[in-house]
């Protein structure tokens, strides 16, 4: 069902529409991630590490191209790139009670002499986050989010 401005609401398959607190593990296929990007809408976070280990996140418009998430980056996102390639990519909720997807990869520039603005991330892992219902977390389950793993197997 489109949300206001036209993109869907992040609907979760109906093996985790029963929830509890504790954390979900489905396997979803690659191509079930392809979707699931899609369902997120066209921009997201480029997260990368810089020189004196700050984070730097651009925003970035993603494609998918075949197993890989291809982006436009600046000059000082490539060269956190080109020297530290484990980046996450953070596409926020369509709605307030929607879920973010976090991917994180590995990294690489789509022109080894650094010059194009591609970069290339193959997926390692994702997962569908939301913060935490308002209801009281047990300090025995130490849970204080509502996390949905996206295997990539």
């Amino acid at each position: 069902m489109p949300a206001a401005g036209g993109r869907r609401r992040t609907r979760l398959p109906p093996a985790r529409a029963v929830r509890t607190l504790a954390v979900v593990s489905v396997p979803v296929e690659l191509a079930d991630l392809a979707a699931t990007i899609r369902e997120q809408g066209p921009t997201a976070y480029l997260l990368s590490t810089a020189d004196d280990g700050r984070p730097h996140a651009v925003a970035v418009t993603p494609v998918l191209a075949g197993p890989t998430v291809e982006v436009e980056a600046g000059r000082r996102t490539r060269a956190n790139v080109a020297t530290r390639p484990l980046v996450s990519l953070l596409w926020p909720p369509s709605d307030p009670q929607g879920y973010s997807l976090i991917v994180d990869g590995v990294a690489a520039l789509g022109d080894p002499s650094g010059e194009g603005p591609t970069v290339r991330v193959t997926p390692s892992s994702a997962v569908l986050h939301r913060p935490a219902p308002a209801a009281p977390t047990s300090a025995a389950s130490g849970c204080g989010s509502d996390c949905e793993p996206v295997p990539l197997t």
